[in-house]
């Protein structure tokens, strides 16, 4: 597991490592106390990526088109 925290990675890095954790509980060969914090980071990093996720559809949303249909700027998006 990486040593950066779930809450700076970018959605590539906690996909990349949410696959590896899913990897290592359907293998079955780790301890039932490995299991637990294993299951307890992949729910971290499943919330980090659909966070990141979120922010960029509102983003891709907030792009405006001008009468032709191309991107003429952005508006403004809440709590980004």
């Amino acid at each position: 597991m990486s040593d950066t925290p779930v809450e700076e990675m970018n959605f590539e890095t906690a996909m990349a490592e949410l696959e590896k954790v899913l990897s290592q509980l359907e293998n079955g060969n780790v301890a039932l106390d490995e299991s637990i914090a294993l299951y307890e980071r992949g729910a971290k990093l499943k919330a980090r990526c659909e966070t990141k996720l979120k922010e960029a559809e509102e983003k891709v949303a907030a792009i405006t088109l001008d009468g032709d249909g191309n991107p003429n700027g952005l508006k403004p998006v809440e709590g980004l």
